[in-house]
């Protein structure tokens, strides 16, 4: 139904935020980690958009990234996992800390976040791996070798550390590393990934 809105932010609370766009408030529930990045209240944002319907509520859900946005939806086609389950993971973990706990079976952190219970935890394991592994196949999960992996940490802890979202800066260094290549040094990489901040 809705891909994305841009639009002026006029309120923000740890589960919601109003954008407004053509004179029109528009209400998102949005995953805690939005609400911690300390967003201006006035400036233009662009959310990617889930809209829920159920038979006593139509319900907007709003991401920052694609990314979140989809894996929101995938959490939602889990039978007991429904939009306010799914937007604590993603606000908890962060969707690439929650992909890498279901492939990897860590019950333990799954079950850190607030509602999540052992079986739950299970559930989302037993109904997702298989599904992620098959979208990292398909190069919707990248996962770089050891010596790339260490480089891409490396550079996303300098772009965190200068003020960037991680899923901002992880997406502007991927772009930097297909650009110059994968024997880029670590100053180079931060250098050509601040660039696609911008």
């Amino acid at each position: 139904m809705f891909e994305y809105i841009t639009g002026k932010l006029i309120t923000i609370t740890p589960i919601k935020a109003v954008l407004e766009q053509g004179g029109i408030g528009y209400l998102l529930f949005i995953p805690l980690n939005i609400f911690s990045m300390g967003l201006k209240l006035g400036e233009e944002r662009q959310f990617y958009i889930s809209c829920v319907i159920r038979e006593d509520s139509h319900k907007l859900y709003g991401f920052l990234s694609k990314e979140e946005r989809d894996l929101f939806e995938l959490l939602n086609e889990i039978s007991g996992i429904g939009p306010k389950t799914s937007l604590a993971l993603i606000g908890h973990l962060g969707p690439n800390e929650l992909e890498d706990a279901i492939l990897q079976a860590n019950l333990t952190l799954l079950g850190k976040v607030p509602g999540i219970g052992k079986k739950t935890a299970e559930r989302l394991v037993i109904e997702l791996k298989d599904r992620l592994r098959i979208a990292d196949k398909n190069v919707t999960l990248e996962r770089t070798s050891t010596s790339e992996n260490s480089l891409v940490q490396d550079a996303l802890g300098a772009l965190t550390h200068l003020g960037y979202h991680p899923l901002q800066a992880h997406k502007a260094i991927k772009v930097a590393l297909e650009k110059k290549g994968k024997d880029i040094q670590l100053p180079e990489l931060i250098t050509a990934a601040l660039k696609e901040c911008l």
